[in-house]
């Protein structure tokens, strides 16, 4: 079993990693105020894309998705129509579901990927249970989301507390990637960057063009 007061360093391993995309339900979004719509949806997508880019396993769970939940995202059950997805009918935390945990401890991985709707319950109760497990967690911070700045610093500091590494879709890509010359890396990356995250996209694209097209501009070089 993982240490869980254990301060290590410990980095992500592509091949014993397994993402988790946890009740990212359409209506568990109108809970979230930590963030704006429009920049949680980003990074909702772009964590589940993480599976993709990286060849990870990719497990789906909703909760009670027949309720005011709803369902998870149109865009997330067409990247995955293969994937295990778990439909919960009453469980809170995914971990007390038998088929979660099954569908989990099959893929053989120890390192858990994870983000969901909301923060400081389905993020952090299935997180926290992880980790009594001896997985070793990562949890992404951007993809999870909840009612207040205040409530994710909170459930963010509980994960912490007992061991759950929390950082950015960055973050993670980065730990994933370890090396812009490995597979994946530069090539494969590049487009997903341009998609997920353009702040480094549009930096790629400058760069590109001031390649292709560029000219110093005077006292540029000053």
């Amino acid at each position: 079993m993982a240490n869980l007061n254990s301060n290590a360093f410990e980095r992500l391993d592509k091949k014993n990693a397994v993402l988790l995309i946890v009740d990212h339900q359409v209506g568990l979004f109108q809970l979230v105020r930590d963030q704006s719509p429009e920049e949680y949806r980003a990074n909702v997508l772009a964590h589940a894309a993480l599976g993709k880019a990286f060849d990870l396993p990719t497990i789906l769970t909703s909760s009670a998705e027949n309720g005011p939940n709803g369902p998870l995202p149109k865009e997330i059950l067409e990247m995955y129509p293969d994937a295990p997805f778990i439909k919960r009918n009453g469980e809170v935390n995914a971990w007390d579901n038998a088929d979660f945990r099954k569908a989990v401890e099959a893929t053989g991985k120890k390192q858990i990927i994870i983000a969901g709707i909301v923060t400081d319950v389905c993020t952090a109760f299935l997180a926290m249970s992880l980790r009594q497990e001896g997985y070793s967690v990562f949890a992404n911070a951007e993809a999870s989301g909840c009612s207040s700045r205040r409530v994710a610093d909170d459930a963010n500091a509980r994960m912490r507390s007992v061991g759950v590494h929390v950082l950015s879709t960055f973050a993670v890509v980065c730990e994933l990637m370890r090396d812009w010359r490995n597979t994946p890396g530069s090539p494969q990356l590049m487009p997903w960057f341009d998609k997920h995250y353009p702040a480094y996209g549009y930096l790629a694209r400058g760069h590109l063009a001031a390649i292709k097209s560029g000219v110093v501009q005077p006292g540029e070089d000053e």
